[in-house]
């Protein structure tokens, strides 16, 4: 009996091994039931198959034709000088005629492409329809010719008003796909129910039978809409459950409520403070406050603009901890930042960071920087404080994540910038407190994987809406080279206007030099609607390479200057204090200027090959800029040729809006969400099959629901076994392995 456990090649009848092989590596599906999982991508409004009167550009049409013209050319391939083939075939229809275009790498292929497609053939044929020199083309068209052997004619019988088409590999058509899906579900005998009745009652899901047979042969919209939206919930119900089960196991696990013990720093703290708290940083501080007195651990996203104030939040947060007796550690992504931080926070604390010498105030504490620079020596000191609990804030950068880094009693960790850390590098952090500590983390725009992990419920998310004091408007204007090449000029003109204004200003470029990426840019690699990254056209621009044009051409006589992650530390330093003193006019940078650089006095930055970046590190680039209450301006650079292109949208989505909460959604939108329950935060691969964070957003909540009232009556899912199996296994799969760690 096949069963859905049932080797594949169960369903594919009478094939070749190479055939089956085509399912297995080319589509990854060993099983029945992986076929049957396999679902349609879209499904085409057949209709009447040979209706093509009303043809679009980018539209899907499956027709029965008939070639009414057929041509063999030969020509000289220009990378390799030698001959090469291509067959070019007319198809008529009751419409426009349909130009095909067949290549072949040697003669006898192109022989035999041609006698398939030769003149008075007839089939089925599937593709997109394009537009070229004022012709129809049918491109990469699949197809079934009549009359010949091993084409199956009954495929046009086989074709309905809606017909799926399925994510394919090569050497494989949407009808292959289709007969094995219908062969494997007329072998397979009961399917198993994963979701409780009680369940798909309450949530108005279908039973799996209907809901399998409604993706795969569907005869209306509306039941492809319903049986997506049983698959969509039966995937959003076992995440929502893995993670609610590991909340909750975390929550046994517990943590030192830190309740502020007599609150002494904090109230000389707040005493110092120059101003007064806004409405907001008042309200998330009672937020977090209530938090770190809960015995389990913090788990809280605090978002903001740049220079919001979430650092004042943060640090109120610190000190709360050392009133309670334990330590905090400050994990920010680069060593500017980091030391930004320790200076600031030192500053805003004064004696009171100096607890224990004789300097210090009786309520005070020590602060400590660790950085991957400094020397062994340097280090000493830091790690002997936090190891013994004299230092109750410890501000550093990756260097703390090292295993000879300890503390005594680490009770919260902030996160500053969080997308640029892995989940895996946050838990070594955490990993070093004796219990579960608290976390929260910052950002001023979340990347998809966070905005993923607040829709499924993971992250409590407290924001910053008002606008940080002192910043002026920012201008951001997309420059189109590929239609408007002499706007570049005109952009290093307005450079030249700045600095004569006696403004500074950002160059900013996606790579160091030649092919070398900088070692932390998550450069942005757009995909197709398959999912498949989209080859890069162009050679970016680089670091070295723009300095040296900039400074001999349109800015000759400016002070240019350059920043990026390769050079020394005591170079990057200088550079940027150099910068910061206004002894430089332009500074070239790479992506190290994105968070933790704060110069009054940039008021422009120009984005090189803007395309290469994501919604949410453009919109942190231009938060650099504007700063001083001086207007700011950001051009948006790009080579990218097509208006409609997903670069080109991500760049109109930027110069739309300086709101970085809607932004962080378009990138969600654009990029996806990541691996939702792993290690990347990319958005470029996803772990959810059928599920799209914002698509699916209402789905993804009610399975919350669905999920903690199910845990609620039956913790072990006694009552559905096979609900609770599959739980299981996205436990032990690799992408489980780190949803403790988010």
């Amino acid at each position: 009996m096949t069963t859905l456990d049932s080797p594949i090649a169960a369903a594919l009848g009478k094939v070749t091994p190479a055939r089956r092989k085509k399912f297995e590596d080319g589509l990854g599906l060993r099983t029945v039931g992986d076929l049957l999982h396999h679902f349609p991508r879209r499904y085409l409004d057949t209709g009447s198959l040979t209706k093509v009167r009303d043809l679009k550009v980018g539209q899907f049409l499956c027709v029965v034709g008939e070639i009414v013209e057929c041509k063999q050319h030969t020509y000289t391939d220009r990378r390799t000088g030698r001959p090469a083939y291509r067959v070019e075939a007319v198809l008529s229809t009751d419409g426009p005629p349909l130009k095909m275009t067949f290549f072949a790498k040697n003669e006898k292929m192109s022989n035999w492409q041609q006698s398939r497609v030769a003149t008075g053939r007839r089939g089925v044929f599937l593709g997109r329809a394009e537009r070229f020199r004022d012709d129809w083309q049918l491109t990469n068209p699949a197809m079934t010719i009549f009359g010949i052997a091993d084409e199956d004619e009954s495929i046009v019988d086989e074709i309905g008003d809606l017909y799926p088409i399925y994510p394919l590999t090569k050497g494989l058509q949407t009808w292959d796909v289709a007969r094995a899906v219908r062969a494997a579900r007329a072998q397979v005998g009961e399917l198993p129910e994963l979701l409780p009745a009680a369940v798909r009652e309450e949530y108005d899901v279908l039973d799996v039978v209907t809901a399998l047979d409604w993706i795969h042969a569907p005869d209306r919209r509306d039941q492809v809409a319903r049986a997506q939206h049983r698959f969509r919930f039966e995937e959003a119900l076992v995440t929502q459950l893995v993670l609610a089960r590991r909340r909750r196991a975390l929550r046994e696990l517990g943590a030192t409520a830190r309740t502020g013990g007599d609150g002494a720093l904090q109230l000389a703290f707040d005493e110092r403070l120059p101003f007064t708290l806004t409405d907001g940083q008042r309200q998330i501080g009672e937020q977090i406050a209530h938090d770190l007195g809960e015995p389990h651990p913090m788990n809280r996203l605090l978002q903001g603009e740049v220079g919001s104030g979430k650092t004042l939040i943060a640090l109120r947060a610190m000190l709360r901890v050392v009133d309670s007796g334990g330590q905090a550690a400050l994990l920010a992504p680069t060593e500017v930042l980091a030391q930004q931080h320790y200076r600031s926070i030192v500053t805003m604390l004064g004696e009171l960071a100096a607890g224990g010498t004789i300097f210090g105030s009786a309520e005070g504490t020590r602060v400590d920087l660790l950085t991957g620079s400094m020397t062994k020596t340097q280090r000493t000191e830091p790690l002997l404080r936090a190891a013994s609990g004299e230092a109750g804030i410890v501000i550093g950068t990756h260097a703390l994540l090292q295993d000879q880094v300890q503390f005594a009693d680490l009770g919260l960790v902030v996160v500053d910038e969080q997308h640029r850390f892995g989940v895996e590098q946050r838990a070594a952090l955490i990993d070093k407190a004796t219990v579960p500590p608290h976390l929260l983390v910052m950002t001023a725009t979340p990347i998809p994987r966070t905005v993923a992990m607040t829709v499924f419920g993971d992250l409590e998310v407290s924001t910053l809406r008002e606008l940080p004091a002192g910043r002026a408007p920012i201008q951001t204007n997309v420059v189109p080279l590929a239609e408007q090449p002499a706007w570049l000029d005109r952009a290093w003109a307005r450079v030249r206007e700045e600095v004569e204004k006696g403004h500074q200003v950002y160059v900013v470029c996606p790579r160091i030099a030649g092919d070398d990426a900088e070692a932390d840019q998550d450069e942005m690699v757009d995909l197709d609607e398959d999912g498949n990254p989209v080859p890069a056209t162009a050679s970016f621009a680089a670091v070295e390479e723009v300095v040296q044009r900039l400074a001999a051409g349109p800015l000759q006589g400016l002070r240019v200057a350059r920043l990026h992650g390769k050079l020394p530390a005591d170079e990057k330093e200088a550079t940027m204090r150099a910068f910061a003193r206004h002894e430089v006019d332009v500074l070239v940078s790479t992506t190290v200027i994105e968070v933790g650089v704060d110069v009054a006095n940039a008021t422009m930055m120009v984005i090189l090959d803007a395309d290469r970046f994501g919604v949410s590190q453009l919109h942190q680039l231009r938060g650099r800029v504007g700063r001083g209450g001086l207007p700011g301006l950001c051009l948006l650079v790009t080579h990218a040729e097509d208006p409609t292109s997903p670069a080109r949208a991500r760049l109109d989505a930027v110069a739309g809006t300086t709101d970085g909460f809607v932004l962080s959604r378009i990138d969600l939108e654009q990029r996806r969400e990541g691996d939702v329950l792993g290690a990347s935060q990319a958005g470029r691969r996803s772990s959810l099959e059928n599920l799209r964070v914002l698509r699916d957003e209402d789905t993804i909540v009610a399975a919350r629901k669905a999920a903690e009232a199910l845990l609620s009556e039956d913790p072990a899912l006694v009552d559905a076994p096979l609900l609770a199996d599959a739980v299981t296994d996205l436990e032990r799969s690799q992408q489980g392995d780190f949803v403790d760690k988010s």
